[in-house]
């Protein structure tokens, strides 16, 4: 899931196997939360770890996340007091609070008071829940102002995938999360997919042009095994200074040699930079577990699971490029199945790779300290 945003599966209307269908779908696909009622609390941990909401009645079970504003008829949000400040859901959701747990509020904007309800909660949740009826985009706009300078998530009601990028594209920060109610499994998938796709930008790549390929004789190479299907074109961003990673090719590709490993990048040397997130990381630590990202020739990119990490010693070879004037280096694996990718997006073999041709880089103008960018003056070499 993208890291910054939060899907939910509303889970706590129908009989139990329709909702059960909805939580098992969200569980496969991977969704954060499952909302549901009270009683379904300990029936969802039965079906898989997952994170549970749940409206509640007076904060006991062993939900997630408590949530307050239901009404008995499960379709909306309670009458309101004229004093919104004395409102039931307000006063259970501080009493809640009060007892250490984590709490959601969940309106069903009928109009501009219950509006002005769920910014009134919000200052009281940890999250607060909006389901739009007519007017969607203006309440969540208003709303995302209100609570701005607030620790509070905003969670937006949605029906289907397109209404989940509006809201994630709202006010251009948008919501923190998205509360999907559906009995389309396949809109489950489609949201999830959506969710995945949104927000995450694309890192910038740069042609650079090889200077030096050699031989450097033995050393110890890293081989990343993850969790997920490369295609081609897909790699990773590894190298020898932090600021200047090569667009390292993933084993997707069958040779006369081995079979494809779509799942694999033979990335490089133990002491490698690899780019993780808005941070980078030594090849060699990273784990089964861990979290790399992969990216493809046009700079889009998108999370995978480490599952296994191999080292293992074998001839190696320098690699050095030019970029804007500078010049960036990596040492790999020296195999024919070790590829980087080229300025026309397809891979190109180490064995074939000779000073003149163009491979693709990231290169930032910004040193980095612990895989951060700083600022500083570093020189690496």
């Amino acid at each position: 899931m993208n890291v910054d945003k939060t899907l939910w599966i509303k889970a706590d209307t129908g009989d139990w196997d329709d909702r059960k269908q909805r939580i098992t779908t969200g569980l496969e696909s991977g969704v954060d939360f499952i909302l549901v009622n009270e009683d379904d609390i300990s029936l969802v941990r039965e079906l898989g770890s997952i994170k549970v909401a749940a409206f509640v009645r007076d904060g006991e079970g062993d939900a997630d996340v408590f949530v307050v504003g239901k009404n008995s008829e499960g379709d909306g949000t309670h009458p309101l007091p004229n004093d919104l400040s004395g409102s039931r859901d307000i006063n259970l959701a501080i009493q809640l609070k009060d007892k250490g747990l984590t709490t959601a509020g969940y309106v069903v904007i009928q109009d501009k008071q219950y509006e002005e309800f769920a910014a009134e909660l919000g200052k009281v949740c940890d999250y607060i829940i909006v389901v739009g009826t007519d007017w969607k985009v203006i309440p969540l706009e208003n709303l995302i102002a209100a609570l701005q300078e607030l620790d509070v998530k905003i969670i937006s009601g949605v029906r289907d995938a397109e209404e989940t990028i509006v809201a994630y594209e709202t006010m251009e920060h948008g919501s923190d999360g998205v509360l999907l109610d559906t009995d389309d499994l396949s809109e489950i998938k489609r949201t999830v997919k959506a969710v995945e796709q949104t927000g995450s930008e694309e890192i910038p790549l740069s042609v650079a042009t090889i200077t030096r390929v050699k031989p450097v004789g033995m050393g110890d190479r890293v081989c990343v095994d993850t969790c997920s299907l490369m295609i081609l074109g897909e790699g990773m961003l590894v190298g020898s200074q932090s600021n200047g990673l090569f667009l390292v090719h993933s084993e997707s590709e069958d040779s006369p040699y081995v079979a494809a490993r779509p799942f694999r990048v033979n990335a490089g040397a133990v002491h490698a930079y690899v780019k993780v997130g808005d941070k980078t990381q030594y090849l060699s630590e990273l784990s089964a577990g861990d979290e790399v990202m992969v990216v493809d020739s046009k700079g889009c990119q998108r999370p995978a699971i480490v599952g296994r990490v191999k080292i293992e010693r074998r001839p190696m070879l320098l690699v050095e490029a030019m970029v804007d004037d500078y010049i960036i280096k990596t040492i790999l694996q020296n195999a024919e199945t070790i590829k980087l990718v080229g300025k026309d997006g397809k891979p190109i073999s180490v064995a074939v790779l000779k000073e003149g041709d163009e491979v693709m880089v990231n290169y930032e103008d910004t040193a980095r300290h612990f895989g951060m960018k700083i600022e500083e003056t570093i020189i690496e070499k």
